[in-house]
């Protein structure tokens, strides 16, 4: 299976690595430090699931080097996702799949305006991975997980070598027949994990552990959720509680990328995650107040360390 990584960071890296580990041809498209870090000593990769390290990775910045694949797997941060999108052109063929496991529920509506409907499967992952210095994938935890699937709930042969491809590097994974509703799922969580983590500058643990910012927590998750019901995404009422629940089993330590990226002083994803559950709860006639506030909050650093 040829497959190309748009994005070699903390997901992309390490899903792309366990695959080339398996044998699939992987082509890595990177950039800066990253890219020279991949030319010079490859991809190494540390994991509570077994280290990895590939000396030798086929890694450029122009996709047209590599031409056409069987699947992309898309990682770009969310700002960069039509620009990214319009630079993987030379990756597609009659039936390339392109699966995006960013954050958000809005990444498939942009792919799918620049690259057309039927390049575009559904997709989320759940993993706690990292770009620890250029060439080094940190994976927090032992949690990696690929959800996917068609949008029109067929298993076709394309995510059914997908899942083929997941088998054989030891990957788990989901082949799922509703990817909409495991979007918004994948959402639910990310977007209370992300914003509460932003704003109390703390791990889950600490959230968690105490009453009022789980019960912030827990608010911020269902606001998502009854956006999603008002869109006619079929999400149980109680999800949040379930979310919660999950939420409870994750490690003490576990942050969220958002997190991360605001401590190193670097852009957020904020307006793509609360300030997406905002605007589509103004425009339903949904009340997000928890999201209000963590956009509000953490606009000042929506464009990186203010200055």
């Amino acid at each position: 299976m040829r497959i190309a990584v748009m994005g070699t960071g903390g997901v992309g890296g390490y899903f792309g690595a366990r695959l080339a580990a398996s044998g699939c041809d992987v082509s890595f498209i990177a950039r800066g430090a990253q890219l020279a870090a991949l030319k010079l000593n490859g991809l190494k990769v540390s994991s509570g699931g077994g280290d990895l390290h590939l000396p030798s990775v086929r890694a450029t910045d122009d996709p047209r080097e590599v031409g056409p694949v069987d699947l992309v797997l898309f990682g770009v941060k969310l700002w960069d996702t039509a620009a990214a999108a319009e630079a993987i052109k030379p990756l597609i063929g009659e039936d390339t799949a392109v699966v995006s496991f960013q954050n958000g529920v809005v990444k498939d509506d942009i792919l799918r305006q620049v690259l057309g409907q039927r390049s575009v499967i559904g997709g989320v992952c759940y993993i706690a991975a990292t770009i620890a210095e250029p060439g080094l994938i940190r994976h927090s935890g032992t949690m990696q997980k690929l959800v996917f699937g068609e949008y029109d709930g067929s298993v076709s042969e394309r995510v059914t070598r997908l899942r083929d491809a997941c088998v054989k590097a030891g990957i788990d994974q989901d082949l799922s027949t509703n990817i909409r509703q495991a979007v918004w799922q994948k959402f639910v969580f990310l977007v209370g994990l992300s914003g509460t983590t932003a704003t109390t500058r703390t791990p889950v643990g600490v959230i968690r552990g105490n009453e009022r910012a789980r019960a912030f927590l827990r608010d911020t998750m269902d606001e998502v959720v009854q956006v999603a019901r008002a869109e006619g995404v079929p999400l149980a009422v109680d999800f949040a509680d379930d979310r919660l629940a999950f939420c409870d089993q994750l490690p003490a330590t576990m942050t969220s990328s958002m997190h991360n990226d605001l401590e190193r002083g670097g852009r957020l994803e904020v307006a793509w995650l609360s300030g997406d559950v905002v605007a589509r709860g103004q425009r339903l006639g949904i009340s997000t107040p928890c999201n209000r506030a963590i956009f509000d909050i953490l606009s000042v650093h929506s464009e990186g360390k203010p200055t």
